[in-house]
């Protein structure tokens, strides 16, 4: 997560629509590491969005879950939603914790807790996302 990352690209994406996703490739500033930045949003319920940030294609760093349901850690803790899933050794992206206070100004505001999510993820140079209307 440390890792600064980079968007290798100057498309211009546009934020998904219900049902839709939306994968925007990373890597790292000495193009060594390749991340992907993934944008999942719900087609029933509009207000459920996945942010997630992958390494390797397939290791979730992290994951923002808004208007899901409530998980279940693997000690039994149930962490409400919204919430962080985070990677951890041996476990993968099973443990999640509530969202740090200060971190993310407002989850009801899709555009810019997206933003507040690549500042988490060490997005220092961030893809070209236009927001649709929805």
């Amino acid at each position: 997560m440390a890792m600064e990352k980079i968007c290798v690209d100057t498309v211009e994406y546009g934020y998904p629509q219900p049902g839709e996703k939306l994968i925007v490739p990373l890597t790292s500033r000495d193009r060594r590491e390749a991340f992907l930045l993934d944008v999942t949003r719900g087609q029933v319920n509009l207000a459920k969005v996945t942010h997630q940030n992958r390494a390797k294609q397939i290791v979730v760093l992290l994951r923002l879950d808004l208007e899901g349901p409530p998980h279940r850690n693997p000690d039994g803790e149930e962490i409400p939603c919204p919430h962080l899933h985070y990677y951890r050794e041996g476990f993968g992206d099973k443990w999640a914790k509530a969202l740090p206070h200060g971190r993310y100004r407002n989850t009801e505001d899709l555009f810019l807790t997206f933003d507040d999510f690549m500042s988490h993820c060490n997005i220092i140079e961030k893809p070209k996302v236009q927001m649709g209307l929805f």
